[in-house]
């Protein structure tokens, strides 16, 4: 009876849980993540926007990365607004958009080496990237399993001296379709993109951005 109540209490002590506020890399905040949400352990993970893979540095995570550059190598070159897989196939989908469209030049930073951040948004699309959250929740709704996860890494920006709400755009997207928004996590950016050419700036910089935790089914717990 007393070993049964120690480990109780053990149980207790060791329990952390994740805080709302993260100051540190991508891949560490990640893999804390995929061994807090998910109710049991991810089998299949896709990384629905893989790029050159630097959130899986060091992980040893099943993960497929899909992109749709095939200069960066992913395991399968695709639109993830069209994925190639059955409905239904991962436990978790990982998704990280352009998050900065028609940016301008930071003088200390290569943020289009560092981020992929090479596309470019039209006008009739409001220069903004919010026209292709829709379609891939849509996707991603399809192919996870029911209580799989998703996971968007977005950032909200000034473009044309209007602020863009980049996180509640996507919030919208994927709780049309039927994912549960169950979490918010406030990653701190070291480096915003400082444009040698703003002279006065009327919005602070965007020195964070978030992680958004989904749901595929009516509740979060």
């Amino acid at each position: 009876m007393g070993s049964a109540s120690s480990t109780v209490v053990k149980a207790k002590a060791t329990y952390q849980p994740l805080g709302s506020v993260w100051d540190g890399e991508d891949a560490e905040l990640l893999e804390n993540v995929l061994s807090f949400y998910p109710r049991t352990t991810p089998k299949r993970i896709l990384d629905a926007t893989v790029n050159g893979g630097r959130f899986w540095s060091g992980s040893k995570r099943p993960v497929i990365g899909l992109d749709i550059e095939i200069q960066h190598r992913p395991d399968i070159v695709a639109d993830n607004v069209r994925m190639p897989f059955r409905g239904e196939a991962f436990d978790v989908v990982v998704y990280d958009p352009p998050h900065i469209p028609n940016q301008g030049k930071d003088n200390e930073k290569d943020f289009n080496t560092r981020f992929g951040l090479v596309l470019r948004s039209p006008k009739e699309n409001g220069y903004t990237f919010s026209h292709t959250y829709p379609p891939f929740a849509t996707e991603a709704y399809r192919v996870l399993k029911p209580e799989g996860i998703l996971l968007c890494k977005i950032a909200d920006y000034v473009h044309h001296h209007r602020y863009n709400w980049a996180h509640l755009d996507f919030i919208q997207a994927a709780t049309q379709v039927g994912f549960r928004a169950c979490d918010c996590i406030i990653k701190i950016r070291k480096g915003p993109i400082i444009d040698p050419r703003w002279k006065i700036a009327h919005h602070t910089r965007r020195q964070h951005c978030y992680w958004l935790v989904f749901r595929k089914s009516p509740k979060c717990e």
